[in-house]
C-alpha cells in the first residue's frame, strides 16, 4: 500500500510517496501553493493520488522543541482535514521537528549543490524524511 507523504509550508508542500511495500520514501514533486490567497494544490494533490494509487497521507507535523505546537502545526493539522474531506483518505501525522535540517545538510555534504538549487527541492526531500521516518517507526499507516 502505498503512503504520501507531505512536507506543508505556506508556498510549497513537498511530496513523497512510498514504495508499494510500505518500506522506502522517494521524492515525487514540490507543489506551488499560496495559503495567503487559499490556494491548497489539491488538484495536483489528485493527480498525484491517482497516479500513485495512494492509499493514506502522512503530514510533517511541525513541532516547537518543547514539543507544542504553534501556527504552523494547526496549518498541517487544517491541510490535512482538507485533504481528509476532498480524497477520503486517512491521514496521519509524524513529528517534523529538524526534517528541513537534516535535508539540507545532505544536500550540501552528499549533493554539494548550490543554495539556490537546494532551495529547488529542500521541501521534497524533507517531505522524504518524514515519510521515511513514519514508515520506519510505524510501518503502516496507523490511523
Amino acid at each position: 500500500m502505498r503512503i504520501l507523504g507531505l512536507d506543508v509550508g505556506s508556498r510549497t508542500v513537498g511530496v513523497a510517496v512510498s514504495d508499494p511495500m510500505g518500506w522506502t520514501a522517494q521524492g515525487v514533486e514540490i507543489i506551488r501553493i499560496n495559503e495567503d490567497e487559499k490556494v491548497f494544490g489539491l488538484d495536483r494533490l489528485g493527480e498525484i493520488i491517482q497516479e500513485t494509487g495512494a492509499k493514506g497521507v502522512v503530514l510533517g507535523l511541525p513541532k516547537n522543541m518543547n514539543n507544542s505546537e504553534g501556527p504552523r502545526a494547526e496549518a498541517a493539522r487544517a491541510y490535512a482535514q482538507m485533504v481528509e474531506d476532498r480524497f477520503a483518505l486517512p491521514t496521519d501525522f509524524q513529528d517534523e521537528r529538524l526534517t528541513t535540517v537534516q535535508a539540507e545538510r545532505m544536500l550540501i555534504e552528499e549533493a554539494d549543490i548550490s543554495r539556490k538549487k537546494r532551495k529547488k527541492v529542500i521541501d521534497k526531500i524533507a517531505a522524504e524524511f518524514i515519510l521515511q521516518n513514519y514508515l520506519d517507526a510505524n510501518g503502516k499507516l496507523t490511523k
